[in-house]
């Protein structure tokens, strides 16, 4: 015996059908263990499955999880459980309302785009990590962690061309740190760019980072000296972000395109 499961695969920040970050969006309607949601997180082999379960209207429990473990944060699953509960007709009223790891996070809907609002979470400059520079194949300018359960690092280049350029030795780079690493610097015709890499959990290459922006957004404001910015993320696949800085808060704003649906054959839990 087994149970359908609905499941959906949404292209987060890009309105391409193959840009962005896709993520598998799985509605838990029955409970499921923790091994059966790695389970299937491994088999969509995504950078993240968002796993979503009902609890009031317009109001879900949210968790996230790579091929390899469950995270604290994810963005672009968070942007993609939402286009998809829209979709679905799931979404009723304004504000829609996901209780997670990291808090209490809450989407909108604006011209068109999906606004997500997530904690700020500020850095503090680190000591230089050779061998993080080394694995990273570029000249870095300064390194940064967050102040407090840091999961991620920043580090600053010099252009946007040192961030095109760069080619991580991702063994190499796993050894160096158990953090993932954004690298980032001005873009030329956005505020910022990045790339984000995060071998140690099955991840090289990210291909839009909502919960890196959450480090990057409050980094580049300070520098920039403005609270409202225009993101790109430049992997192979690429995504587009307006960031805002609203005190101890990020909002980022971003478009989805569903590329896939379908139906789970899961075991039954009888």
């Amino acid at each position: 015996m087994t149970t359908k499961v609905h499941a959906y695969t949404v292209n987060a920040f890009t309105t391409a059908l193959f840009g962005g970050n896709p993520a598998a969006v799985v509605p838990v309607v029955s409970p499921m263990s923790d091994e059966l949601m790695q389970a299937i997180a491994e088999q969509h082999n995504l950078s993240e499955t968002a796993f979503l379960a009902y609890l009031a209207p317009d109001r879900y429990q949210l968790r996230w999880f790579t091929p390899t473990k469950e995270v604290p944060l994810c963005g672009h699953a968070t942007l993609a459980t939402a286009f998809a509960l829209d979709y679905r007709g799931d979404w009723q009223g304004e504000t829609l309302t996901f209780v997670t790891a990291s808090g209490e996070l809450t989407v909108q809907r604006l011209n068109g785009a999906l606004c997500v609002e997530f904690p700020s979470v500020p850095m503090a400059a680190i000591d230089h990590l050779a061998a993080v520079e080394q694995a990273l194949g570029v000249d870095v300018m300064s390194m940064h962690q967050p102040e407090e359960n840091a999961w991620q690092m920043v580090c600053e280049l010099a252009n946007q061309a040192a961030v095109e350029a760069c080619d991580p030795d991702f063994s190499a780079l796993a050894e160096a740190t158990a953090l993932g690493v954004a690298v980032t610097a001005k873009g030329d015709t956005h505020d910022f760019v990045s790339r984000f890499f995060i071998p140690q959990l099955g991840i090289n290459e990210d291909p839009v980072t909502g919960s890196a922006h959450c480090q990057l957004t409050p980094f580049w404001a300070a520098k920039l000296g403005k609270s409202r910015l225009v993101a790109r993320q430049l992997s192979s696949r690429g995504g587009d972000l307006t960031c805002e800085l609203k005190g101890n808060r990020v909002q980022l704003s971003g478009n989805c395109s569903l590329f896939a649906e379908g139906v789970l054959h899961l075991p039954s839990a009888e």
